[in-house]
């Protein structure tokens, strides 16, 4: 079963994506908040996997409350899926910059909702092209010539496979440019990213941008 916490400060739009959700077997809304003035209480309460969070609120916006919760639970934080009413939206790239798991769109279909609530829960990364490229050209001005000493801890495989998934590469294409496994891939991916101190793959994008690796 899939925790979910609906955050944003319409009660309309908020009533509607629970209804969304929890006509699903597999999903479960176990808290709604018009605000994340409160964030860090109500996921010590309601212990989400996920939190739907809207990226433009007055008061805490989605991007400062997704620094503050990544910041003060690290790996034990649930994974934050940002709402946005723009598909180029630069507080949307912000938000991903500080911690979100990717964003999705106020009037995406419900079943392009579903999907990403699930790969999210799932700790993949839900993050459209044109966010990725904001992202890109964000950190163009920012790279740094040599990465820190934590990238010599990668194997020579790693780094290869760090340079795949920086550019895009599913598992299953690494997999085949590499003669692996997928599952082979995913724990190498998961070993970078631990070696690296990076929490999922839009992390990894950026580092290896901002040290010139692609």
């Amino acid at each position: 079963m899939i925790r979910v916490a609906l955050v944003d400060d319409q009660p309309l739009f908020r009533g509607g994506i629970a209804m969304i959700l929890e006509s699903q077997s597999d999903i479960e809304v176990v808290a709604q908040e018009s605000s994340a003035l409160a964030l860090t209480t109500m996921v010590s309460a309601a212990r989400p996997d996920v939190i739907l969070m809207d990226v433009r609120m007055p008061g805490v916006d989605g991007i400062t409350a997704t620094s503050s919760l990544v910041r003060e639970l690290g790996e034990d934080a649930p994974r934050i899926l940002v709402l946005t009413t723009f598909d180029v939206d630069e507080a949307a790239a912000s938000a991903i910059e500080a911690g979100a798991s990717g964003f999705v769109l106020k009037d995406a279909q419900p079943d392009l909702l579903l999907a990403a609530v699930r790969a999210v829960a799932e700790g993949n990364q839900v993050v459209a092209a044109s966010a990725t490229r904001q992202l890109f050209e964000r950190h163009r001005t920012r790279r740094t010539a040599e990465p820190g000493p934590e990238y010599d801890e990668l194997t020579p495989r790693e780094r290869e496979i760090l340079v795949c998934a920086a550019r895009g590469l599913s598992n299953g294409e690494i997999a085949a440019a590499e003669y692996l496994s997928e599952a082979t891939v995913k724990t190498h991916i998961s070993r970078i990213l631990a070696k690296l101190g990076l929490r999922d793959r839009v992390q990894l994008v950026v580092y290896a941008y901002e040290h010139a690796l692609v």
